[in-house]
Order: C-alpha cells, then sequence, then structure tokens
C-alpha cells in the first residue's frame, strides 16, 4: 500500500496545478483594474484560457498516444512554467495575455493526459475514490487562488507575485512526477482521429450532450468570473476582498461534488439533473435582484453547489450512449469546455450594453437554460 501511495501522491498533486486554470475568475478583476479596460474586454482574458480545449484537446490525445502519457504531463508543466514566469519578467497587458494562453495550452494537454495517467498507479475498485480525489485537490487549488492573489497583494506588495508561486509549484509538481517511476503501456499510433470526433457531432444526442458540457462549462466560469465584480459594483469592495466571492462559490463547488456523489447512487442522473439545474436557475434569479453582500454569496456559492455534479451526469450519459467510441467521445466532451472561452465575452459585452453585471447574470441564465433542456431530454431518454 506504501508503494501504491509513493506513485500515486505526485499524480494526485498534479491536480493542483489543474486548477490554476481558475484563477482565471479573479485575475480578471485585476487585470481589468490594472490597464482600464472595458468590461467587454476584460470578458475576453478567460477565453485565453479556455479557448485550447477546443483547439488542442484532440492533437493532445493524438500525441499522447505516441509519447507516453507521464511526457503529456511533464510537457504540460513545462508550458504552464514558461507561461507563469513571463508576466512577472514584464508586466503589461501583452505579457498577461500570453501568460494566459500558454496556461490555457498547458492546462489542456494536462487535463487530457492526466486523469489516463491516474489509472497507470491505481487499479480496479480504488479508481473511482482516487479519479474523485483528483477533483477535490483540483477544486481545493480553485478555492486557493484568490487567497493566493490577496496574499501577494498583502504580503509582497503586488498580486502579480501569483505568477512566480504558481512556477514554483508546478516546478515541485515535474519534479516529484519525474522522480517517481510510472509504467505505461506501449506508446503507439491508435483510434483518436480530429476526423472521428467530428462524425460523432452527427449524433444528435451526442450533439445536445456536447453543448451541455459547453454551457455547463460556461456557467462555471462565468460565475467565477462574475461573483466578484457583483461584490465590486453593488458593495463598493476593493478588488482583494471581493476576490473571496470565487473561494465561496469553489468551496460550495467541493462540497456539493462530495453530496453529488453520494445522491447519484441513490438517485437517477436524470432526476438529479433535473432538480439541480432548477434549484441553481431560482438561485441566479435572485442573484439578480439582491443587494446584500452576504445574500449574494450566499447565492453565488449555491449555485456553485447545486451545479457542481452537473459535468459529471452529462459526460457519463455520453459515455453510456456509444461506449464502444470511449476514446473519440472522451475527446469531444473535453473540446466542449471551451464554453469557459464563449461565455465570458458574452457576458462582457451584455454588461456593457445594460450597464451593470446584470447584463452578464442573463448570459448565465440562456446557458442555465439550455441545460435544463438536456435534463428534460435525459429524463424522457
Amino acid at each position: 500500500m506504501n508503494r501504491s501511495f509513493v506513485k500515486t501522491a505526485p499524480v494526485l498533486f498534479g491536480f493542483f496545478v489543474m486548477g490554476f486554470c481558475d484563477v482565471v475568475g479573479i485575475a480578471t478583476s485585476y487585470v481589468k483594474q490594472d490597464f482600464g479596460l472595458n468590461e467587454t474586454l476584460a470578458g475576453f482574458i478567460p477565453s485565453m484560457v479556455f479557448v485550447w480545449f477546443l483547439l488542442l484537446a484532440v492533437p493532445a490525445a493524438i500525441a499522447m498516444n505516441r509519447i507516453g502519457r507521464k511526457r503529456m504531463v511533464q510537457a504540460s508543466n513545462l508550458v504552464t512554467i514558461v507561461g507563469m514566469m513571463i508576466p512577472f519578467v514584464e508586466y503589461n497587458l501583452a505579457t498577461c495575455m500570453t501568460a494566459f494562453v500558454l496556461l490555457g495550452i498547458g492546462n489542456t494537454m494536462l487535463q487530457v493526459s492526466l486523469n489516463p495517467l491516474l489509472t497507470n498507479v491505481v487499479k480496479g475498485d480504488a479508481l473511482t475514490s482516487s479519479l474523485t480525489a483528483g477533483q477535490v485537490v483540483k477544486a481545493v487549488s480553485s478555492f486557493c487562488g484568490p487567497f493566493i492573489a490577496a496574499l501577494a497583494t498583502n504580503a509582497l506588495g503586488n498580486w502579480q507575485y501569483l505568477f512566480p508561486i504558481f512556477a514554483a509549484v508546478t516546478l515541485l509538481s515535474a519534479a516529484w512526477l519525474l522522480a517517481t517511476p510510472i509504467e505505461e503501456e506501449p506508446a503507439g499510433e491508435e483510434q483518436t482521429s480530429v476526423g472521428a470526433v467530428a462524425r460523432l457531432l452527427g449524433d444528435p444526442w451526442i450533439r445536445t450532450l456536447f453543448f451541455g458540457i459547453f454551457f455547463v462549462v460556461g456557467v462555471d466560469v462565468g460565475t467565477n468570473t462574475v461573483a466578484p465584480k457583483l461584490l465590486i459594483e453593488r458593495a463598493g469592495m476593493a478588488v482583494e476582498q471581493a476576490g473571496y466571492a470565487s473561494s465561496v462559490y469553489f468551496v460550495c463547488r467541493t462540497i456539493g461534488a462530495f453530496i453529488g456523489a453520494i445522491l447519484l447512487v441513490k438517485m437517477s442522473d436524470a432526476k438529479y439533473f433535473r432538480l439541480h439545474i432548477a434549484a441553481a436557475l431560482a438561485a441566479l434569479a435572485a442573484l439578480v435582484v439582491v443587494e446584500g453582500t452576504a445574500a449574494m454569496l450566499v447565492l453565488v456559492g449555491a449555485i456553485g453547489f447545486f451545479c457542481s455534479s452537473i459535468f459529471s451526469v452529462i459526460y457519463a450519459a455520453a459515455m453510456k450512449h456509444r461506449p464502444e467510441r470511449a476514446n473519440e467521445i472522451s475527446g469531444l466532451m473535453i473540446m466542449g469546455v471551451c464554453g469557459g472561452a464563449v461565455i465570458p465575452p458574452l457576458m462582457g459585452a451584455m454588461a456593457d450594453a445594460t450597464g451593470s453585471q446584470v447584463g452578464s447574470l442573463l448570459v448565465i441564465g440562456c446557458s442555465m437554460l439550455y441545460l435544463g433542456f438536456c435534463a428534460l431530454k435525459l429524463g424522457r431518454r
């Protein structure tokens, strides 16, 4: 058991690096303030991270088949380290955007390769619990991001020190994994192709679920991004304090994932999906009108709680629909994560058009309505 832990621990620690992409929520507020961006331009910052899931998920899977899972994880670590050091060396809008681009590329490579790598060190019944543990580690990382940014501001004098801190943690992860021998299957030239993935979109149910992934990730990134902006706009908070709203969101999302794992054993996926998306819509509707800081934090947390396991439900439905095409479907669902690149710019444009963050919440609401449509279709199936 001890030998198993020695191999599992560095892989699980890689999920902490995976959570770095969620720092884009609070980073958007800092960059917007530092460079005087309007909401429309600021809305494109998350796109710099999440558009790469659309462009690189399948090519990364193909490359992983050739070079192996561990090497792909290490390549992702290298890209992330370089990206995190660039704005620390020279801080301007261009270097910040470059950092977010490299963070997105590295994170895409990591998400494609880290879960499969875990299957090389954990077998049998322990695999599900280990995958869950990895998601918890990722959620803890997401939760810590705003606190690290605030610590960098208060203790070191500038939030930009977040970048070298992330680079150092990624370097630690890479060194730990490098020192850990992991046996993999022989690399080969197999299975996944861009054409095979594209053809799957011709299946109406797979297409519906793909856009379900697209919109649930859009809701996730959008809520993470808008939460601190609501406190800045309605409560007059400074960026450093408002960033805690993102941490509230991630804490509630983590708790929701734990409880969801228990509920989904006893409740059908469709019933869970319907009840939770309805509750999330109700929380969002209330968030449009409330003004109090505590009420806003409670409602942001509620959205994180109720949406926490929807990604898993949609992903599982896709895998069950065409189990013989599991590799291609997995690549397609990871491509759907690009919803995190599309929804925030729409939120920014709507916020500028309406003159408040209500416009952003309306975009999130439309995304949730599509998820409600998915829940009803899943129930009928």
